[in-house]
Parts: structure tokens; sequence; C-alpha cells
């Protein structure tokens, strides 16, 4: 049915499909509903992105440390290796055993076992080539090299190194000693003799050691990290050696 006016046709529409029209109308825009649910996605997006930055952060601080602790270790390692592949030692026929009552040998080597707040460490003393100058003065010779370990306040431990040159006199630690390592849980060093035999300490001016020197030296680093640790572990064949004296 078309009706005419102004001269135009159009056709009737119903009060009905007018309502139904307007309906669609004003429900085109978003519902409670759906506006909840957006909501909910955007929050569990957020929340996935968010969970996944923090691991990866995590992660990173995670291999941060842990390459700092290598760097560490590794760095400490090399020292005690250039120290060790420096060393100086009497030999003979130069060499001869201190009779009773003498002054030990300068250039002995003696490993002994501390005690530190509980916890058992070695304590390495001998004489090296690789003295480490400070300052403008720049000195060189024989020093004595003592490695030894010292309490940290955090805890844990701390290899520290002695580097004096002559006269070596009484050792003693002082607060000035480099930090060659930090965080350490456990130090271990073993001493091979021409045999292959292995100790825990030693002292080339004893009769027990046959006035020798050890062939080669073990050294176990062990590190604190988190709630583990890292090992690292190198052996030092010394480039001189002293025979046992028959």
């Amino acid at each position: 049915m078309f009706k005419r006016l102004c001269g135009h046709f159009f056709t009737p529409v119903s009060p009905l499909r007018c309502r139904i029209v307007a309906g669609r109308r004003a429900n085109g825009g978003f519902t409670l509903l759906e506006i909840m649910i957006a909501i909910f996605i955007f929050a569990v997006v957020i929340t996935t992105i968010f969970t996944s930055y923090s691991t990866v952060s995590s992660g990173n601080k995670i291999i941060d440390q842990k390459t700092a602790s290598y760097e560490m270790a590794t760095n400490c390692l090399n020292r005690m290796i250039m120290d060790l592949k420096s060393i100086h030692l009497t030999l003979p026929p130069k060499y001869s055993p201190p009779a009773l009552g003498e002054s030990p040998e300068l250039y002995r080597i003696v490993g002994e076992m501390t005690n530190i707040r509980g916890a058992d460490f070695p304590r390495l003393r001998f004489t090296s080539l690789s003295h480490i100058s400070f300052g403008e003065k720049k000195e060189s010779g024989i020093a004595e090299i003592v490695y030894y370990v010292q309490a940290a306040k955090d805890g844990n431990y701390v290899l520290k190194r002695a580097d004096n040159l002559y006269p070596y006199g009484e050792f003693k630690e002082k607060p000035g000693d480099p930090v060659l390592c930090r965080g350490v849980k456990s130090l271990t060093f073993k001493y091979y003799d021409d045999d292959g035999t292995d100790y825990d300490r030693w002292d080339s001016d004893s009769e027990d050691f046959g006035y020798a020197t050890p062939k080669a030296i073990d050294i176990r680093l062990e590190l604190a990290e988190g709630s583990g640790s890292l090992a690292f572990e190198t052996m030092v064949d010394l480039p001189l050696f002293r025979e046992k004296k028959k």
C-alpha cells in the first residue's frame, strides 16, 4: 500500500515495527555483562603478561648472579694458579733441613687446617715470584703468599690473599689483605707427593714428609649460591719439586 505525500510515495510503517527498530537502535551499545566479561579478559591478559615479565626478570637475576659467581671463582683460581706456577723453592744441594732450634726455612710450603666459627678451612703458605705491588712504588722480589679464610658478616666466608716481601716474619692476618673470593662455602687443598698419594696438610720442613715439597696441589672451591652451591676444581702441577730426603 503506497500513499502519496507532497508528490512522493511512502510505505506506512506500523507502530509495532517502529518499536522493534527503536529497540534495536537502543541495544546497539555494550551491555553491562559484556563490559564485565571484557574487563575480566583484560585482567587475565595483564596478569599473564606481568607474571611472564616477573618470571623472566627473576630468571635474568639468577643468571646474572651465577655469571658473577663464575667470573669471581674463575678469577680466584686463575690468581692461585699464577701464584703456584711462579713458586720459589730451595733445592738441593743448597737446601738442608733446619736443625733443632733453628728458624724454619724461608721458602717452605706449609698447608694446615684452621677452625673458623666452627668450620674447618685450610691455610696455605708458600713463596712465589708473583708479588703484586700496590701504589706508585713498584716492588718486586720473592713474596710470602698465604691463602686464608675469614668469617664474613653475611654468615658465609671470604678467601683472602696475603702478599709480603722479605723479611717475612710471623704471619698475621691484616684487614688490608685483598679478598680473592666471597661467599665461600668450602675450600679444600689436596697435596700430592711423588707417588701420587694425597694429603690434607703438608709441611716441607717436617721429617714426616721427608722434607719434600708436594708435586701437585688440587684446589676445590665451593661458593654459596642461593639455597644451593657452585663447585669449582683445578689441579696445579708445580714447576719445581724437591724430592724426599733419604
